[in-house]
């Protein structure tokens, strides 16, 4: 068994916590050839996206308040033996309802990982240690959506869109055997909660309430609405419409995530010297003016690939440092529910990003500019999140639902 503190137990963690990257951008280059070969449109295709969405934020509302109780290992590896399953079943899609079926079970497994992920780092390192931690695990990890399309692209070239998903079920088969034989259990027993949903409703009210806790959800959910917008549309927008190759697309979004990598080393380098609020000032200015750089951009008919990949690299190194210092104020004051606020975290992030990727499905015009707007509206809208909910809190004492059991 592995060390709860040892940096593998990290590495482990920021493994799971990537399933969720993964599953998203190793299949960004193949959408268009997917379309094709199953017989529908860009609008179908990208529905398997923003429903993987959905079912990954209604998952968190359940395995975060169960892992409260019965502990993060059991229910993240039945979250991941779903996935694995799920996974087969997209492979072996003989049609655009079951691929959407499959990825829709897909998430409802997947959530497990990043959900209990970020629970764990907060069970085993504390409030303080815990921004920290998570800055580097999101360094680590960003390896997954830095390597994903151009690994999604070379299987698409060699082997057909199916190998996709053959390979995220080995990469999940890998996870389930770490989880079996050598992951402890990072919650205390002091630690755990009823699951009696007047509980877990409870925890949610609690949460709701607290001013600093929707402040920081809202800052994150709305950048990575953004970053959701990118997902969406981006291998329409760089592949059909600006005549990149998959590979070239794959290349341009490793250039990408190289910005969101940079963005979680500034925020591990100086989440003690900064703080966790003037980091995020920062942070959201830079979200801001890259989404309104590239929004201008689009409306000015400047189409080119320069003028999306180059505000968008800015808009990650920005996102790089709000997701994890979002998370850690989240969830620091909130010990005996962590599960729980995770899961609520989650389900606002990805509900919210969701929607924004619909929308970019169902506005798409041919051109960058739907995407473009909204992506310029995500880095707007958390900016405004962090002014007027975050830096203008109230110091609040929280309420926790005091830990019992059946």
């Amino acid at each position: 068994m592995l060390k709860l503190t040892s940096p593998a137990t990290v590495v482990v963690l920021a493994a799971l916590t990537a399933l969720g990257p993964l599953a998203t951008d190793m299949y960004l280059p193949a959408m268009p050839a997917m379309a094709g070969a199953l017989d529908t449109g860009p609008d179908q295709v990208q529905l398997t996206l923003s429903l993987y969405m959905a079912g990954f934020a209604l998952a968190q509302l359940f395995c975060g308040p169960v892992s409260d109780r019965y502990g993060r290992r059991p229910v993240m590896i039945a979250g991941i033996a779903l996935f694995l399953l799920a996974s087969l079943l997209c492979a072996f899609a003989p049609s655009i309802e079951w691929l959407l079926v499959g990825r829709f079970l897909q998430a409802f497994g997947g959530a497990a990982g990043p959900v209990l992920g970020r629970a764990a780092v907060r069970d085993i390192h504390g409030p303080l240690e815990a921004g920290r931690i998570l800055s580097y695990m999101a360094s680590t990890m960003a390896l997954a959506p830095a390597l994903a399309p151009v690994l999604g692209a070379g299987l698409l070239l060699f082997f057909g869109w199916e190998a996709i998903f053959v390979a995220l079920s080995f990469y999940a088969a890998m996870m389930l055997l770490v989880l079996a034989f050598l992951m402890p259990e990072p919650l205390p027993a002091e630690n755990r909660q009823s699951i009696h949903p007047a509980t877990i409703l409870r925890n949610y009210r609690m949460l709701l309430g607290q001013r600093a806790f929707i402040g920081y959800t809202l800052v994150n959910a709305c950048g990575f609405a953004g970053l959701f917008a990118f997902l969406s549309g981006s291998s329409f927008v760089l592949i059909e419409f600006m005549g990149l190759t998959p590979f070239q697309y794959g290349i341009g979004f490793t250039l990408i995530v190289a910005g969101f990598f940079t963005g979680t080393l500034i925020s591990g380098r100086y989440s003690h010297r900064l703080g966790r609020d003037r980091l995020l000032l920062l942070a959201t200015l830079m979200c801001a003016l890259a989404g309104g750089t590239m929004a201008i951009l689009a409306l000015a008919a400047v189409y080119a690939p320069w003028a999306v990949v180059g505000p968008h690299i800015l808009f990650l190194i920005g996102f790089g440092i709000v997701m994890p210092q979002s998370m850690s104020g989240a969830l620091a004051p909130n010990p005996q529910c962590a599960g729980s606020a995770s899961s609520l975290f989650g389900f606002l992030q990805m509900t919210i990003a969701a929607l924004g990727g619909a929308l970019v499905g169902q506005f798409h015009d041919g051109t960058s500019r739907t995407m473009a707007i909204a992506i310029g509206l995500g880095g707007l809208l958390s900016l405004v999140a962090y002014l007027g909910l975050v830096r203008m809190r109230r110091v609040e004492v929280p309420q926790t639902v005091p830990a019992r059991r059946e």
